[in-house]
């Protein structure tokens, strides 16, 4: 890995952080408003518990979405390394962010402490960026199929 790749991986990363930290906050807006009957719940009971106090849970938990966030933005330089296939850039981008998300959800008590716990979030996860490559794929085919046209178009201009 060069370093171009190396610097480009550290400024994805210091950019995600806030990012994470600011998808986290506004999570926790919309979780409260489903499930906290009009108050304010900044994080699960369970981190508070475990962490002593409030304060610390949504410390930590600014922490961990911190570094959720930038491990997701310093892991998509993956889909610019054009000598690898979609395929692999797929798994290993897959396998990037599990390595993020997966201990952050368990430490921030997102899923249940159990084998059933952990495979049920990994599935949900797994289907929640199935769906988004899906979409993703197809807005990147869609954009494709516009510059095809447009250089067809602008070589008969062209030749006219």
């Amino acid at each position: 890995m060069g370093i171009h790749m190396k610097r480009k991986i550290i400024a994805r990363f210091i950019w995600g952080f806030p990012v994470g930290i600011a998808i986290g906050y506004l999570i926790t807006i919309c979780s409260s408003l489903v499930w906290a009957e009009g108050y304010y719940s900044p994080c699960m009971p369970e981190l508070v518990s475990a962490m002593g106090n409030e304060i610390r849970a949504v410390m930590l938990q600014a922490l961990l979405c911190g570094i959720l966030g930038g491990g997701c933005a310093a892991g998509s330089v993956i889909w610019e390394i054009e000598d690898w296939s979609l395929v692999k850039q797929t798994g290993v981008y897959f396998f990037v962010v599990c390595m993020v998300m997966m201990p952050t959800a368990y430490f921030m008590y997102w899923m249940e402490r159990s084998a059933a716990g952990f495979l049920s979030y990994f599935g949900i996860f797994a289907l929640m960026f199935a769906f988004i490559w899906i979409i993703q794929f197809m807005i990147g085919k869609r954009d494709v199929k516009k510059l095809n046209e447009n250089l067809c178009q602008s070589r008969k201009n062209e030749k006219k």
